[in-house]
C-alpha cells in the first residue's frame, strides 16, 4: 500500500525526521501548515512527512486487511525506505501518529529516536462499535457517544469517510498494548498541559527503558501547534 510522502530535503548529515500525523488529519494540516517544516529546516534537518493510509493524499483503503495496525506500520516503513533507503531515522508522531510510532521500531530497525506527542495509554478505537458507527454515519443517534464523536470526525469536509470507517475497526483488531513491548530507543513523550487525551501518560513513561516526559501549553490541538513542542522536539532529536 503506497503512501503519499512530502519530502523537504536539505544539506545535512543528520538523520532525516519522519513526521506522522493524527487520526482524521493529514501531514499538511498537522505539520506543513503549522511551522514544523521551517523549524526543522532551521535546525538543519531533512524532513519527510507522510500521509497515513486513507488520509491526505494517500490512496483510499479498500479492504479490512489494509487497515490493520500491522499493515499500516508496514506501509509506513516501506514509504520511509523508498524515499530514504539507508541510515538511521528520527520520528515525530502525534496522537495516532504517536501510537503508531511507538510500535514502528518493531517494523524498522532504522529508528534512532522518537518524539511522541498527544499520546494516550488507552486504545480508543476498540471502544467504537462498528454497527453504532455506521448508524451515526447514516444520521442516527448511537447509544454510545464515542461512536457519534468518531462519525463526526470522519465525515467532516475533505475526509475520506469510507477509508476512515475501515481504519477504526482495523486498528481496533490489533489494539494498542504499550505495556507488552515498549520501544527501546530514546523516546520523549510530550503532553499538552490541558489535554485530557494524555491523561495517564505516566504509564507510558514507566514502560520506556529510555524515556522522558515533558509538558507544553495547550489542549490536544494547541499542544501540537505550540512553539514549545517544536522547540523541545528539535532539542531532543539533536541531543
Amino acid at each position: 500500500m503506497p503512501l503519499a510522502t512530502h519530502h523537504f530535503p536539505t544539506d545535512t548529515t543528520a538523520p532525516p525526521v519522519i513526521l506522522l500525523h493524527g487520526f482524521a488529519s493529514s501531514a499538511a494540516e498537522d505539520f506543513i501548515a503549522t511551522g514544523w517544516i521551517e523549524s526543522l529546516h532551521r535546525a538543519g534537518r531533512e524532513v519527510i512527512a507522510l500521509d497515513l493510509p486513507g488520509h491526505g493524499e494517500s490512496p483510499a483503503l479498500t479492504s479490512a486487511a489494509e487497515a490493520t495496525t500491522s499493515a499500516v506500520l508496514d506501509a509506513i516503513a516501506s514509504a520511509i525506505d523508498t524515499i530514504t533507503p539507508a541510515g538511521p531515522i528520527d520520528v515525530v508522531g502525534y496522537s495516532l501518529g504517536a501510537r503508531l510510532a511507538w510500535d514502528l521500531p518493531r517494523h524498522s530497525d532504522r529508528v534512532h529516536r522518537l518524539v511522541l506527542g498527544g499520546a494516550s495509554p488507552f486504545e480508543p478505537f476498540a471502544a467504537v462499535d462498528a454497527t453504532e458507527l455506521a448508524e451515526a454515519l447514516r444520521g442516527g443517534t448511537p447509544a454510545h457517544p464515542l461512536a457519534g464523536m468518531m462519525a463526526g470526525m470522519i465525515s467532516a469536509p475533505g475526509r475520506d469517510t469510507a477509508s476512515l470507517a475501515r481504519l477504526i475497526p482495523g486498528l481496533a483488531s490489533e489494539p494498542f498494548a504499550p505495556e507488552q513491548q515498549a520501544p527501546r530507543v530514546p523516546t520523549l513523550l510530550v503532553a499538552g498541559s490541558s489535554d485530557p487525551m494524555t491523561q495517564g501518560i505516566e504509564a507510558l513513561l514507566a514502560a520506556l527503558p529510555h524515556g522522558s516526559l515533558t509538558h507544553v501549553p495547550g489542549d490536544h490541538r494547541g499542544a501540537l501547534d505550540s512553539a514549545e513542542f517544536r522547540s523541545c522536539a528539535i532539542d531532543y532529536l539533536a541531543a
